[in-house]
């Protein structure tokens, strides 16, 4: 199960204790640990951020294929990666597309 969008969101400016701006200045460290640990860190803040976008995107009524247009992806890879998460009901309780 995934955390609750609004969860990540206050989250996301802070992976491994270090803020995104530290990050960025790491990821160009000559240091390849602390480089490395850094681009690690970018991407798990990227995924988080990706999730809470297309959360809002798809309670926004946004299609698939619009979002994967976005991130530059198939519909299919988009959906694939994010179909399992919470999906906004409808009026009568069922689940919007």
């Amino acid at each position: 199960m995934h955390d609750d969008p609004s969860d990540n969101a206050t989250q996301a400016d802070s992976v491994d204790g270090e803020s995104s701006d530290n990050l960025a200045r790491l990821a160009a460290d000559d240091d390849p640990n602390r480089g490395l640990g850094a681009v690690r860190a970018l991407r798990t803040l990227a995924d988080r951020l990706e999730e809470v976008q297309v959360a809002n995107a798809r309670k926004a009524g946004w299609s698939w294929q619009q979002i994967a247009d976005i991130l530059q992806v198939s519909r299919q890879a988009v959906h694939q990666k994010h179909a399992n998460e919470r999906r906004p009901r409808g009026p009568e309780g069922e689940e919007e597309p």
